[in-house]
Protein backbone atom coordinates (compact mmCIF):
# COMPACT_ATOMS: atom_id res chain seq x y z
CA UNK A 1 0.00 0.00 0.00
CA UNK A 2 1.33 3.75 -0.76
CA UNK A 3 1.50 5.92 2.13
CA UNK A 4 -1.68 7.97 1.02
CA UNK A 5 -3.77 4.48 0.50
CA UNK A 6 -2.35 3.64 4.65
CA UNK A 7 -3.47 7.26 5.71
CA UNK A 8 -6.79 6.96 4.23
CA UNK A 9 -7.29 3.60 5.77
CA UNK A 10 -6.49 5.13 8.86
CA UNK A 11 -8.99 7.79 8.42
CA UNK A 12 -11.74 5.09 7.48
CA UNK A 13 -10.90 3.22 10.99
CA UNK A 14 -9.54 5.26 13.83
CA UNK A 15 -10.72 8.63 12.61
CA UNK A 16 -14.13 7.22 11.89
CA UNK A 17 -14.31 5.12 15.12
CA UNK A 18 -13.73 8.29 17.21
CA UNK A 19 -16.05 10.56 15.49
CA UNK A 20 -18.77 7.69 15.98
CA UNK A 21 -17.94 7.76 19.59
CA UNK A 22 -17.89 11.61 19.94
CA UNK A 23 -21.60 11.74 18.23
CA UNK A 24 -22.46 9.08 20.70
CA UNK A 25 -21.24 11.22 23.79
CA UNK A 26 -17.58 10.23 24.10
CA UNK A 27 -14.88 12.38 23.47
CA UNK A 28 -11.97 10.47 25.05
CA UNK A 29 -11.86 8.76 21.27
CA UNK A 30 -11.20 12.14 19.95
CA UNK A 31 -9.15 13.77 22.30
CA UNK A 32 -6.48 10.46 21.81
CA UNK A 33 -6.47 11.67 17.83
CA UNK A 34 -5.52 15.06 18.09
CA UNK A 35 -2.10 16.89 18.63
CA UNK A 36 -1.12 17.46 22.11
CA UNK A 37 0.98 19.79 20.87
CA UNK A 38 0.83 23.34 19.97
CA UNK A 39 -0.52 24.34 17.42
CA UNK A 40 -4.30 23.14 17.40
CA UNK A 41 -7.37 24.79 16.28
CA UNK A 42 -11.22 24.46 15.71
CA UNK A 43 -12.90 26.81 13.25
CA UNK A 44 -16.01 24.83 14.08
CA UNK A 45 -19.64 25.05 12.32
CA UNK A 46 -21.15 25.59 16.14
CA UNK A 47 -17.69 26.98 17.89
CA UNK A 48 -14.27 28.19 17.45
CA UNK A 49 -11.75 26.91 19.55
CA UNK A 50 -7.70 27.98 19.51
CA UNK A 51 -5.08 25.84 21.93
CA UNK A 52 -5.20 22.88 23.50
CA UNK A 53 -7.19 24.18 26.22
CA UNK A 54 -10.34 25.39 23.89
CA UNK A 55 -9.95 22.78 21.77
CA UNK A 56 -10.21 20.53 24.82
CA UNK A 57 -12.87 22.17 26.26
CA UNK A 58 -14.71 22.23 22.94
CA UNK A 59 -14.75 18.13 22.64
CA UNK A 60 -16.36 18.22 26.34
CA UNK A 61 -18.92 20.87 24.88
CA UNK A 62 -20.11 18.60 21.94
CA UNK A 63 -19.96 15.57 24.08
CA UNK A 64 -22.26 16.48 26.23
CA UNK A 65 -24.70 17.72 23.50
CA UNK A 66 -24.44 14.70 21.29
CA UNK A 67 -26.01 11.15 22.03
CA UNK A 68 -27.81 8.17 20.04
CA UNK A 69 -25.95 8.40 16.82
CA UNK A 70 -27.75 6.59 13.94
CA UNK A 71 -25.64 7.40 10.99
CA UNK A 72 -22.22 9.32 10.66
CA UNK A 73 -20.33 8.97 7.27
CA UNK A 74 -17.17 11.25 6.24
CA UNK A 75 -16.93 11.16 2.43
CA UNK A 76 -13.42 12.34 1.75
CA UNK A 77 -13.57 14.08 -1.82
CA UNK A 78 -9.52 14.97 -1.34
CA UNK A 79 -6.91 14.22 0.68
CA UNK A 80 -3.09 13.97 0.21
CA UNK A 81 0.10 12.90 2.24
CA UNK A 82 3.18 14.62 2.15
CA UNK A 83 5.65 13.84 4.88
CA UNK A 84 4.77 13.90 7.68
CA UNK A 85 1.66 15.92 7.29
CA UNK A 86 -1.64 15.59 5.81
CA UNK A 87 -5.02 17.07 4.86
CA UNK A 88 -8.23 15.83 3.79
CA UNK A 89 -11.30 17.72 2.84
CA UNK A 90 -15.02 16.22 2.00
CA UNK A 91 -18.28 15.94 3.89
CA UNK A 92 -19.21 14.88 7.16
CA UNK A 93 -23.31 13.30 7.15
CA UNK A 94 -24.59 12.58 10.07
CA UNK A 95 -28.18 11.60 11.93
CA UNK A 96 -27.76 12.61 15.95
CA UNK A 97 -29.65 13.97 19.08
CA UNK A 98 -28.35 17.02 19.77
CA UNK A 99 -29.29 18.42 23.64
CA UNK A 100 -32.06 15.55 23.17
CA UNK A 101 -33.59 16.51 19.40
CA UNK A 102 -32.80 14.24 16.38
CA UNK A 103 -31.48 16.04 13.62
CA UNK A 104 -29.61 15.34 10.43
CA UNK A 105 -27.10 17.52 8.93
CA UNK A 106 -23.99 17.60 6.40
CA UNK A 107 -20.57 19.92 7.00
CA UNK A 108 -18.37 20.56 4.92
CA UNK A 109 -15.43 19.66 6.75
CA UNK A 110 -11.32 20.09 5.91
CA UNK A 111 -8.80 18.65 8.78
CA UNK A 112 -5.08 19.13 8.64
CA UNK A 113 -2.74 16.17 10.14
CA UNK A 114 0.56 15.84 10.71
CA UNK A 115 2.70 12.65 11.75
CA UNK A 116 3.59 12.73 15.66
CA UNK A 117 5.97 9.82 17.29
CA UNK A 118 4.73 7.81 14.24
CA UNK A 119 1.36 8.41 14.35
CA UNK A 120 -1.11 10.71 13.05
CA UNK A 121 -3.00 13.19 14.80
CA UNK A 122 -5.42 15.68 13.72
CA UNK A 123 -3.99 19.36 14.43
CA UNK A 124 -6.99 21.75 12.49
CA UNK A 125 -10.38 21.46 11.67
CA UNK A 126 -12.60 23.66 9.81
CA UNK A 127 -16.41 22.90 8.99
CA UNK A 128 -19.05 24.55 8.17
CA UNK A 129 -23.00 23.52 7.74
CA UNK A 130 -23.58 22.53 3.85
CA UNK A 131 -26.53 23.92 2.41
Amino acid sequence: MSERDDFLAWVGSDLYTAELALHNGDAGPRRALWSHEEPVSVLGAWRNAFGLREVDELFTHLAEGFSDCTSYAFDVRACDVVGDHAWTAGFEHTSVSVHGRPRSYTLRVTQVYRREDGWWRVAHRHGDEAT
